[in-house]
């Protein structure tokens, strides 16, 4: 078993309220899990209204497709958020 995991940290300088995050936050996890299977959630910052940290796994039987479940998820996130990604942080087990 093999699980690819990672942390998107994003950056939402125009929120000025936890209701606006959570918009966006509820926003991006709902595409993703239409999209890609693959377990998504805000795992951190929660209370900080402009900081995201979104933890993101994939549970497969080989190394290159939980790397790629998990590089699909990040460049989609990355493509359809207007939140600056700050850094991101993939690790296979």
């Amino acid at each position: 078993m093999i699980i690819g995991t990672a942390k998107v940290y994003l950056y939402a300088d125009w929120v000025h309220s936890l209701k606006e995050k959570r918009m966006i936050v509820q926003s991006i996890i709902d595409k993703v899990r239409q999209r890609y299977n693959a377990s998504i959630a805000e795992v951190e910052d929660l209370d900080l209204h402009q900081s995201i940290v979104l933890g993101i796994a994939c549970v497969s039987n080989s190394t290159k497709h939980s790397n790629s479940c998990i590089q699909k998820v990040v460049e989609y996130i990355e493509e359809n958020t207007e939140a600056v990604v700050q850094n991101i942080e993939i690790e296979i087990l």
